[in-house]
């Protein structure tokens, strides 16, 4: 089985990261391809870097060949309904994955993000999903994505703090960790929290996993009908 993981950032350093937290819960036999676009925003903090980030990742699911499945790797689920109208492949977005995994392990959970700025977008989506009721508060750290590449940075204790905001404040039963490039920090925060803390890589490589294991791909009526040829060449 191949897993095309990709990082819609430009950030290599953080593609690393994403695919050695992949690679460390795949199953034998999986391969994991972690990408990242070579344009575009070196980071996604809202609205804008997302849109931006949109003609980059759709390129690479357009011009890599033999995946059995498509994680996209940002916690805004970037692009995420334009690209399975590219492929009947899975794709898996890991907000969604990390959203829906968290549903089954508790009452309520609370979403960790960076910035304030990333906020909105994540209600929309727990919106869109049906899961806005499960979620009790879409929190900040204040931590900018790419603090979180920073070796002396203290993003993971200005995280752990918002945890434990959450813990008290919201009554989480679980927490959601709101960005790919916190996915290194998940068993940590777990076992210094008490309580699971869910990293999206990790639930959509295994959701991936069992979609391709009982043959299951996404459907091609109504929204995710095939996109037409003519409209391909216009955005490869």
């Amino acid at each position: 089985m191949r897993l095309l993981v990709i990082n819609p950032n430009s950030t290599a350093s953080m593609t690393e990261k994403i695919g050695h937290a992949a690679r460390r819960v795949a199953s034998p036999g999986t391969e994991v391809i972690a990408v990242n676009p070579l344009g575009g925003p070196v980071s996604i903090e809202g609205y804008y870097d997302e849109a931006l980030s949109v003609p980059g990742l759709l390129h690479v699911i357009q011009t890599t060949p033999g995946f059995d499945a498509v994680i996209i790797a940002c916690f805004d689920d970037t692009g995420l309904d334009a690209a399975r109208c590219l492929t009947d492949r899975p794709v898996i977005g890991i907000g969604e994955a990390a959203y829906h995994f968290a549903s089954m392990l508790s009452n309520k959970f609370s979403v960790v993000t960076t910035l304030a700025r990333s906020v909105p977008a994540l209600e929309h989506n727990l919106h869109k999903y049906g899961l806005a009721t499960r979620c009790a508060r879409v929190r900040s750290s204040e931590v900018a994505v790419l603090e979180l590449e920073h070796a002396g940075s203290d993003a993971c204790n200005r995280i752990s703090a918002e945890i434990g905001r959450a813990v008290a404040e919201d009554r989480a039963e679980a927490i959601v960790l709101g960005c790919a490039g916190m996915a290194d920090l998940a068993d940590r925060l777990a076992a210094d929290h008490g309580l699971p803390v869910l990293d999206g890589v990790s639930c959509a490589v295994r959701l991936a996993e069992a979609l391709v294991g009982l043959g299951l791909r996404t459907s091609r009526r109504g929204g995710y009908a095939p996109t037409p040829q003519h409209k391909l060449r216009a955005t490869a």
